[in-house]
């Protein structure tokens, strides 16, 4: 029998954005009295944090707006920023840029750990006396015709083939009068909300990107605490979009990573064989001199601006944070968007239930208070920017320096864009009269696990765990066209794309090579979801509580 439980505001999702809406409808109680409302987070990580990973610099705004007294109250701010530079490299040298960009310039910012500080988020949530439950993934969104009434947790002691283990839990219905999706970048039920309901019709298509992260423990006289550095240009050739970054913290901690755009052409480009090359180049290779690596994760990014934010409110529900892209791509930050749109939307909810009435028209206050939000101020003027470095370097870097002085104005405003996916060429589109591998990236290095390590043992310094025996949460719904039609055209770039070594071909005898799913593997970057180029691919949520443990990322 399926339990069901009634709530008042339901958030689905305890990173920054969920966070903060949950704080922020515990001071709007405290602060307007009345019939106290029933609140409950619900988190799919097995602890507040775990699943947490982002650079991180810190624009604090928002924490001051949530948290006037943060540092009182002890939030975990490990450096203000002191320095900043932005390079860019060649394959041996770099150029220092003689003047910081004003969208990379950080001061008053923080270097943080967003696990660190999530957690500590959860801590103050908890206090304010509202239920966080760790360890539920949600699965489905619930409907009463087009309004959306909650959300079902997902099954616990499934087996591999679907069957009922004798440790089988049914998951819960949570009914909720508002339903506050914080489930993140690509997060399914939103991804599901958007489909079911059009929610992005009228909009650009979302352009994304993948971070790759380490945490290094290097000497602790190498780096100052509270630089923050930033590069272009090596390894990535003039079509592609990214850049690293480098943030040092106190006692030798480096937190440093590697961002690509999910729009390259190149089908047989491997993400995170462009990191290792990063770490080869000498400038790098320097800094990570007698280091030692920490922890090891990844995640998706969405850096398609203003004009790619679905519609964030509906009959019974809101979207904050990265799940509804709140993201400031120039700036390289989105904590600060996604704790204030979190903020938002509490607002919006607390009112709509407080006069009983939630429907779309009520909940549209959300967007009205977006819209005369610093969020709108500050996301709007750089509305086309990573549209514009689809033309390459160049026209891209030429672009994001106009943009400052025009507020984001061009000709075609918005700037046509395109699905990521639908950039990847295929190998004969990109290779001509070439016929490279499958089976080998474009940009693949050797590893020597010192500076440079390959995916299986990052893997492990993830932390990431799921028990072996349950569906997998990796839903390929064509594996006959990986064989196939993907092997030929595109050379089966989810080998490649993928930062955990979750996708696999293997021999299969006289049938030549088939897909085997490690799901296991699996950092819960999304990737696949958003990068396959066949769109067969369906990233769902793993038992509660599985997945990485993002200590100290």
């Amino acid at each position: 029998m399926r339990e069901t439980l009634d709530v008042d505001i339901l958030i689905v999702g305890g990173g920054p954005a969920g966070m903060s809406a949950a704080l922020r409808l515990a001071q709007l109680q405290e602060e307007q009295g009345g019939e106290p409302l029933t609140i409950a987070v619900v988190e799919k990580a097995r602890e507040a944090g775990a699943h947490m990973l982002s650079g991180a610099v810190l624009d604090p705004s928002a924490l001051k707006m949530l948290i006037p007294d943060f540092a009182a109250k002890g939030a975990p701010l490990a450096a203000p920023v002191e320095r900043d530079d932005v390079y860019f490299l060649t394959g041996s040298s770099k150029l220092r840029f003689p003047i910081t960009p004003p969208p990379m310039n950080n001061h008053g910012n923080y270097i943080i750990s967003l696990n660190k500080f999530v957690k500590w988020l959860g801590g103050q949530v908890e206090a304010a006396g509202i239920d966080i439950f760790s360890g539920f993934a949600a699965s489905e969104v619930l409907y009463e015709g087009s309004t959306v009434v909650g959300v079902r947790t997902g099954d616990r002691g499934v087996g591999r083939h679907g069957e009922t283990k004798s440790v089988y839990e049914p998951g819960v219905d949570i009914k909720a009068k508002v339903t506050i999706f914080c489930d993140g970048v690509r997060g399914n039920l939103t991804k599901a909300l958007i489909r079911t309901l059009a929610l992005d019709e009228g909009r650009e298509p979302q352009i994304y990107a993948i971070g790759i992260k380490e945490l290094w423990e290097v000497p602790k006289d190498r780096l100052k605490p509270g630089t923050v550095i930033h590069t272009m240009g090596y390894p990535l050739k003039q079509e592609e979009f990214g850049g690293a970054f480098i943030y040092a913290m106190p006692d030798g901690l480096l937190s440093m990573g590697f961002v690509t755009g999910l729009d390259y052409k190149d089908p047989l480009f491997d993400p995170h064989m462009a990191y290792q090359r990063f770490k080869q180049h000498p400038f790098t290779a320097s800094l990570l001199k007698d280091g030692t690596l920490v922890r090891y994760g990844a995640k998706a990014i969405p850096e398609g601006g203003w004009h790619t934010i679905p519609r964030v409110h509906m009959d019974g529900a809101l979207i904050a944070g990265d799940a509804g892209a709140f993201l400031n791509s120039m700036r390289i930050k989105g904590i600060h968007l996604a704790m204030r749109t979190g903020m938002l939307a509490a607002e919006t909810a607390f009112e709509a239930v407080r006069a009983g009435d939630t429907s779309a028209a009520r909940l549209a206050s959300y967007q009205t208070r977006i819209d005369t939000s610093d969020v709108k101020k500050e996301l709007y003027p750089v509305r086309n920017v990573h549209q514009a470095f689809s033309y390459g370097l160049l026209p891209g870097i030429m672009y994001a320096g106009v943009a400052m002085a025009t507020r984001g104005w061009w000709m075609k405003d918005p700037m046509p864009a395109h699905p990521g996916f639908t950039r990847m060429e295929t190998l004969d589109e990109y290779y001509k009269t070439q016929k490279p591998s499958p089976d080998i990236a474009s940009n693949a290095v050797k590893t020597d696990r010192a500076l440079t390590f390959d995916k299986l043992t990052n893997v492990h310094f993830s932390g990431t765990r799921h028990i072996e025996d349950q569906p997998s949460h990796l839903i390929v719904h064509d594996t006959d066209i990986c064989r196939t039609r993907c092997r030929e055209e595109y050379g089966n770039p989810c080998t490649k794309f993928c930062p955990a070594n979750v996708y696999e071909m293997v021999d299969d005898g006289p049938n030549g090579k088939r897909l085997q799913i490690n799901a296991s593997n699996c950092v819960h970057c999304k990737t696949c979801d958003i990068m396959d180029p066949y769109q067969i691919i369906d990233w769902v949520p793993p038992e509660g509580g599985e997945g990485p443990s993002y200590e100290g990322m």
